[in-house]
């Protein structure tokens, strides 16, 4: 505002500060700033819940959040797991974040999404994310790069994925808490909502709002749970018992987590929500609520999932069901809206603020088109396993329509008998595509050189390629070799300098030399874990780096840990690939490098 201006309108000064005030900390109607805790499970479809019908499975006390929240019962997210996590927390489509994918560097969020976690912190909130992050491991892309300023949180999409912290299996581990390897004690999910507690519980004495994103890696597989929780359901198999005992665990520590906000005085001004990331992997077998397929499909059971929200001091209480179709994209924009939060400078989200349908005194609420697909490929390929929607209709893949009020389990194609909404909804498709297809050669680039990680740690998980990808420690420890299962990092070389570049075969916190042969971990309640695939011995006699446009290589001798090389890099973006040789020629890409920019 023109400083003569004010100089003559003092009043309009008190007004600013009296809007500031009320914009900064509470809401306009005098209520504190909410506080929110997101919870998302993995791998739990819709049917995966006692309270949408589940003849087995025992989840009373989300079946009483359930009783207590306005439900989404027409919500849906990505097939997938990093897709899901992207547009949730950004309010953009999947495919535009350039995560379409759970693997193969593309389940790293590009730098220029800003998260939810950015957000709430810009407007002052305490952010907090624990569990599964699953959208990049590496500067810039990490949690406590993108917002959270406390993090506990596992490596790549699950416990004992490559990127995790060597030989972890849900038990005892070892996670990252803000940055740093902590030893733990008990099951994961525990553990995570635990130290979410904690985060709270600070928060609460420290007076400020707080945001709590909590995602749980179960009840994702392997399946693994504590006996006590999966003994009830032995009958069904081990597969499926631990599946469902993950599920009641989870259920208890929400539990303990209503309780915990009550007993703290925090329940009636807590935004509540629960929810899942796709369809069921494992239950849906035995009870899908009627829909069609599960975890990675176009079909509803691979994409319409459960959403409660709750939020007593707003007025979010009481059961409801919203019917009219919506999506992971709206949540941002939602929640921002609940929470008096103004969108980030030049936004536009892609999804639209369901306060209206939350209350419901939503007007004329449109009849919207929304998309979801599942690519899981290098590059996303146009109308691959894709679903256009509206409340009634679903477009499969561009050619199959199912009206989904009749015909809530897809199994009558009527394309023939309805060409205009087949046209209209392919329509929609079209421009959607065009809008984004250009945006997909934005490569998602993990830093080097940069002063919040230095040394780099990349492992094989991230390996762009067409081939196959170890992206489990169970594949590294059986030496998933050969030269379609070799890939390349794309690196951005934040300065000019010089680099070490150091490559092994087992990662820095086992210690084991490039040719050793480890031994098998132990066995934990339920199946099989990836520690317990015994690790493979290889034999290389030369190790290779390409990068930057210059080639190197060395001699890998028995015994050697690692092979570094020391190289001259110039700053910008380009790739670097790095392998193992054995006499035969058998080639291996390097599993891990870590990647330092020496300083003098």
């Amino acid at each position: 505002m023109n400083r003569e201006v004010m100089d003559r309108q003092p009043w309009v000064c008190l007004m600013l500060v009296v809007m500031l005030a009320l914009w900064g900390s509470p809401c306009a109607s005098g209520q504190q700033r909410p506080n929110v805790v997101l919870i998302v499970t993995d791998d739990q479809g819709y049917g995966d819940l006692s309270c949408h019908g589940n003849p087995v499975l025992k989840t009373p006390h989300l079946d009483a959040l359930h009783a207590e929240s306005v439900r989404l019962v027409d919500y849906h997210v990505s097939p997938t797991c990093s897709p899901t996590r992207s547009a949730l927390l950004t309010g953009h489509w999947t495919n535009r974040t350039g995560v379409w994918h759970t693997i193969m560097g593309r389940s790293m969020l590009r730098e220029n999404e800003i998260t939810i976690g950015q957000m709430f912190q810009d407007a002052g909130y305490a952010t907090g994310m624990f569990g599964k992050w699953h959208l990049g491991d590496n500067y810039p892309f990490r949690p406590e790069d993108r917002g959270f300023t406390e993090v506990m949180r596992h490596g790549g999409g699950g416990v004992g994925q490559t990127p995790d912290y060597w030989d972890n299996a849900y038990f005892d581990g070892t996670y990252w808490h803000n940055g740093v390897p902590e030893p733990v004690h008990g099951f994961c999910t525990d553990v995570f909502f635990d130290y979410a507690r904690r985060f709270i519980k600070q928060q609460k004495e420290a007076g400020r709002p707080f945001f709590a994103y909590i995602a749980t890696n179960a009840p994702h597989g392997p399946m693994h749970a504590p006996e006590e929780y999966s003994a009830p359901y032995a009958e069904h198999g081990t597969h499926l018992a631990n599946f469902f005992g993950m599920i009641v665990n989870i259920d208890e520590n929400v539990g303990k987590l209503r309780t915990f906000l009550q007993e703290e005085g925090l329940e009636e001004n807590t935004i509540l929500i629960f929810t899942t990331d796709n369809g069921s992997s494992s239950g849906w077998k035995l009870y899908n609520a009627g829909m069609r397929a599960g975890k990675g499909s176009e079909y509803d059971g691979g994409h319409r999932v459960p959403f409660f929200i709750r939020w007593p001091a707003g007025g979010l209480k009481a059961a409801r069901d919203i019917e009219p179709i919506t999506a992971h994209v709206d949540i941002v924009p939602t929640l921002l809206d609940l929470c008096g939060i103004a969108p980030p400078a030049g936004s536009k989200f892609d999804g639209q603020s369901i306060k209206p349908l939350l209350y419901g005194d939503a007007k004329d609420w449109p009849d919207r088109i929304l998309i979801t697909d599942s690519q899981r490929v290098k590059d996303p390929i146009k109308w691959r396993k894709s679903a256009v929607m509206t409340s009634r209709w679903r477009l499969i893949n561009g050619k199959e329509l199912y009206d989904i009020k009749h015909d809530p389990g897809q199994q009558r194609d009527v394309a023939s008998g309805h060409p205009e909404v087949v046209a209209r909804l392919r329509a929609f498709y079209e421009r959607w595509w065009a809008e984004l297809e250009p945006t997909f050669k934005q490569d998602a680039r993990i830093y080097l050189g940069h002063p919040r990680e230095n040394p780099a740690r990349l492992t094989c998980h991230d390996w762009i390629t067409t081939g196959s990808t170890p992206w489990n420690q169970a594949a590294v420890r059986r030496a998933m070799h050969g030269s379609a299962n070799t890939g390349y990092w794309n690196v951005q070389v934040v300065e000019a300098g010089r680099y070490a570049i150091r490559l092994r075969r087992w990662p820095a916190e086992l210690g084991a030399a490039i040719d050793a042969e480890v031994p098998p971990g132990d066995l934990v309640p339920g199946e099989k874990p990836f520690r317990a695939t015994p690790g493979v011995a290889i034999h290389p006699v030369r190790a290779l780096v390409e990068i930057a446009g210059n080639k190197w290589e060395s001699d890998v001798r028995p015994g050697d840990v690692e092979t570094e090389f020391v190289v001259d890099l110039p700053a910008g973006p380009t790739r670097l690939e790095a392998r193992f040789v054995e006499a035969s020629g058998e080639v291996y890409g390097a599993y891990y490098a870590y990647v330092e920019r020496l300083l003098d």
